[in-house]
């Protein structure tokens, strides 16, 4: 600095202090400084040593800011190393202008000069006037302060060189200075303090990308370890070169090494390709050689590239079909929820068949439930499957009567990809696979096409499928129910059900007593299902003496199912919410309501006009007595609900010699 400059500089500081001059030949920024110093009150001429921070207060500052502490030791050090010596101090603050870190002589605090200058020492604008530290914490820029530049006489004998130290937002975190004596100034200083400050600043930066990247890696780590499905990461070769715990787990060995390809075949590999690394695929099923044996699996692969786009290596995902086939069955609706306490009813045969059941449920043997249609036989399954060791697992229910007899064996064993016209791609598994660790219920077992029972023995006795197409066999772990309303020893006799087959099946026969053999459970049933109606529908529906009793004098050859229907009919008809005898259907009121119906004959094996036109007036005669009878003999109200007029009913009961 000039000569001239210093006798201008030091007389304009002396008129500004004074209060008579406005320093118009300084600099603007050193002028707003001394402006905002005359505004705080800063004593110019005071001689008091600057306030500094308690122990405490320093010791928890220091541990807060130890990170730019230590990337900023390194560069100060540097930076001290050129002015060693020479009375320089080297320091770092915080963003409020407190010393944390020095590097200076070893009489740094005995020389006048730099006596200020030690940690914990606060040099805000509003304690030390202006100066470097503080000027550039207002500023948010690197500035130089030399001689009477400084507000406070005392720090004339200094020149300072100051930056900001910005962290990734541009929030001010702490000063680098460079202080010394002012006959020693030069403008290459502040040059040095700045690329300093940038290279501190860089190192800030690299350090919060490498905690970016660890913390990643940490959660990638963890994700690896914790995830349920295997997963295989393989190198530019296929080679595995690691594995997760799950995948360790699944083949029961170290497979570290070893290529991809020698642990499973897909379609890949048939083309020349590399499974992760060539080509992506998802959720492909493969066949992979497990502890446990052969396992299918979904197969999900998905290659790592360069930034060139070259194959560096790429990731296998393997999910056991078991898992899916979980979530499928959590979803799917493969679950059961009734219990034995749902079963309705306190008569012995009802009874009988709980206790029975109940007993059975607790082993592992095969169950057949027989019972007439409407019984049931369903509820009692799933209450079976509820109380077995298999509760946790799948409830499959297949009706095997309601199903083409071309499709039953796609449906109970599965089939692979192009096994038949009409195949879906990838294949589809099978009963016995969705079922897997839990219970599959066959009902209607009876209806089993014989070409399909040489299989589903097979199936039985080895505790393996082999889907259709295909040559892998799969293990099958499945507690079996089945539900007959035939005699199935009557259909082996008859030569359409084998033998070996039933006494394969028959190893818990449980049979369910129809409705009309617990004659003393129809009262409760229909309460049971009035009150459901009631709570869904919200009415409150309430049933005459006399129609229970007409309930208990019917055969019901339709089981509970059939009451189930005719308390819902009565309750839709009731409008009031009062169910009386009228309510209930014609056939309650025929010759044959007290007994069992005989088998119904299909039409089409009616093989003469004249029978169709007899059973079609037998019909026609019973419903007529029905519903006089139902209705007390008026013969309006029948009219009316047969939809004909009074004379056509009338002509109708002379031709049917029906008495009124």
């Amino acid at each position: 600095m000039a000569e001239g400059y210093k006798d201008a500089l030091l007389s304009s500081w002396k008129e500004f202090v004074a209060g008579r001059g406005r320093a118009e030949d300084v600099r603007p920024p050193i002028v707003a400084s001394w402006r905002r110093c005359r505004e705080a009150n800063v004593d110019p001429y005071s001689a008091t040593p600057h306030r500094k921070l308690d122990a405490q207060s320093l010791n928890r500052l220091l541990r807060e800011k130890d990170q730019l502490i230590k990337v900023a030791k390194p560069f100060m050090s540097n930076l001290y190393q050129f002015v060693q010596g020479s009375g320089f101090v080297v320091v770092l603050t915080d963003e409020n202008g407190f010393i944390m870190e020095m590097f200076g002589d070893a009489d740094t605090l005995q020389n006048p000069m730099t006596e200020d200058f030690f940690r914990g020492a606060s040099w805000h604008e509003t304690e030390a006037g202006t100066n470097a530290i503080g000027t550039a914490l207002e500023m948010g820029a690197p500035i130089q302060v030399s001689g009477a530049e400084h507000f406070c006489r005392k720090h004339h004998c200094l020149t300072c060189s100051a930056a900001p130290i910005f962290d990734g937002d541009r929030r001010v975190i702490g000063v680098l200075d460079m202080s010394g004596a002012s006959c020693a100034s030069h403008l290459h200083t502040l040059g040095i303090v700045v690329a300093a400050t940038e290279a501190i600043m860089a190192q800030l930066s690299i350090r919060l990308k490498n905690q970016e990247l660890a913390i990643v890696n940490n959660r990638l780590t963890n994700f690896f370890n914790s995830v349920s499905d295997g997963v295989l990461i393989v190198d530019k070769k296929g080679v595995v070169i690691e594995i997760n715990p799950a995948a360790k787990a699944m083949f029961g060995r170290n497979v570290m090494g070893i290529p991809v390809s020698k642990l499973f075949e897909c379609r890949a590999q048939s083309r020349g390709k590399v499974p992760g690394i060539d080509e992506p695929c998802s959720d492909v099923e493969v066949m992979v050689d497990t502890k446990d044996g052969l396992c299918y699996c979904l197969v999900s692969c998905d290659p790592v590239v360069t930034e060139q786009g070259a194959a560096n290596g790429g990731i296998v995902i393997l999910r056991p079909i078991k898992q899916v086939q979980k979530l499928v069955n959590r979803f799917g609706g493969y679950s059961a929820t009734l219990q034995f306490k749902d079963i309705i009813g306190d008569s012995p045969a009802i009874r009988d068949a709980i206790r029975l059941a109940s007993l059975t449920a607790t082993t592992g043997s095969n169950i057949l439930l027989q019972g007439e249609s409407g019984t049931g036989k369903e509820i009692f399954a799933q209450a079976i499957h509820n109380l077995s060791a298999q509760h946790s697992g799948p409830f499959v229910a297949l009706n095997c009567g309601a199903i083409p007899r071309e499709l039953i064996g796609s449906e109970l064993f599965g089939y692979e990809e192009g096994a038949f016209t009409g195949a879906k791609r990838g294949g589809k598994p099978g009963k016995f696979e969705l079922a897997a660790g839990g219970t599959l219920f066959l009902d209607e077992v009876g209806d089993m096409p014989l070409e399909q029972q040489i299989a589903f023995l097979r199936v039985i006795q080895e505790k393996k499928v082999t889907r259709i197409g295909g040559d892998k066999t799969i293990p099958v772990n499945v507690r079996l129910i089945c539900a007959t309303n035939k005699n199935l020893l009557q259909e082996v006799e008859k030569g359409t059900f084998r033998q070996d087959l039933f006494y394969r099946l028959n190893v818990m026969a449980i049979t369910i007593p129809p409705l009309r053999n617990r004659v003393e459970d129809i009262p409760l049933l229909f309460a049971h299902f009035l009150d459901k109606l009631g709570r869904d529908r919200g009415c409150d529906y309430y049933a005459d003496p006399e129609v229970i009793d007409c309930l208990a004098s019917y055969a019901w050859p339709g089981n509970v199912r059939e009451l189930q229907n005719v308390v819902e009919r009565a309750a839709s008809l009731a409008e009031d919410g009062a169910i009386t005898l009228r309510h209930l259907p014609a056939e309650f009121f025929t010759p044959l309501a007290g007994k069992a119906y005989p088998p119904i004959v299909p039409l089409q094996v009616v093989d003469s006009r004249e029978k169709r036109q007899k059973l079609a007036r037998d019909a026609e005669k019973h419903k007529i007595q029905g519903l006089l009878n139902a209705h007390a003999g008026n013969v309006s109200r029948v009219a009316r609900e047969l939809g004909v007029s009074r004379k056509t009913l009338y002509s109708k009961m002379r031709v049917y010699s029906i008495p009124n």
